[in-house]
């Protein structure tokens, strides 16, 4: 006989969300967060990020319920009967991003990211970025507000405002793309293997700043980031049965 899931709960600091913790305690046996197989994340995407950062030193599974704003990482809110909706639960594995960045100081600062590694710029003058994947320049010179490299389960996040494709979660594709982008004024960007390491060289760092984000880490004044995924980390994201994330992200891909 299976034992039953081992949960814990997790809420925002949203009224909705401290409402739904302290109903789901009173009609759930809970555990620690170290002790349970899943966490069960109440708030909204943002929180969903907050929440897998917690989860990289240990096993257990996110299965995250909206009780935020957008919410496209999360599961419906319902009471009823969570035990079962959590074990017929579909499984989503996503690896994070590293970001090496180092600062005009020449420290480095090391970061994952969950969504995607941005560079933007930090004043009204446009940033000067030169980017080589694998070693190799690419492009020699970007003139633009910025430039992000986005995981699949970040490409409906910022990346996809910035008008960069949409990625199926099992692609094994990173997503490159510019952030207003004034010269070369036609480049909208690239698809890498998910093994491409990607290196962003500063120009004219002291005239135009960057700042280099890596979800909630940012390090300003950089001059040069490296960018690639950790495959060897693997978080867990569940979603009920009929609502996958790969279906989430094709159905984004018909949404008007």
């Amino acid at each position: 006989m299976t034992a039953p899931l081992r949960l814990a709960f997790r809420a925002s600091d949203r009224p909705e969300a401290l409402e739904a913790l302290e109903r789901l305690s009173s009609l759930y046996p809970s555990v620690p967060v170290a002790e349970a197989d899943v966490i069960v994340a109440l708030g909204g995407d943002g929180f969903m990020l907050e929440t897998l950062h917690r989860t990289l030193d240990r096993p257990a599974a996110v299965y995250g319920m909206n009780r935020g704003s957008v919410g496209f990482l999360m599961n419906d809110y319902a009471e009823e009967c969570l035990p079962e909706r959590i074990a017929a639960a579909g499984r989503a594995c996503i690896h994070p991003l590293q970001m090496d960045a180092r600062s005009e100081e020449a420290d480095l600062t090391s970061a994952l990211a969950i969504n995607e590694v941005s560079l933007l710029r930090q004043t009204r003058q446009s940033a000067k970025l030169r980017i080589l994947v694998d070693g190799q320049i690419r492009l020699d010179e970007l003139s633009c507000d910025g430039c992000m490299l986005a995981t699949p389960a970040g490409s409906t996040a910022y990346n996809l405002s910035a008008h960069g494709p949409i990625i199926p979660l099992d692609a094994q594709v990173l997503a490159l793309t510019p952030i207003s982008a004034f010269r070369p004024r036609r480049w909208r960007g690239a698809l890498l293997s998910h093994r491409a390491r990607v290196r962003f060289e500063v120009l004219e760092a002291d005239k135009r700043p960057v700042s280099a984000v890596a979800d909630s880490v940012e390090v300003r004044g950089v001059k040069a980031v490296e960018v690639y995924e950790r495959r060897d980390i693997a978080l867990t994201m569940l979603f009920d049965a009929g609502r996958s994330f790969e279906e989430r992200v094709l159905a984004e891909q018909f949404t008007a």
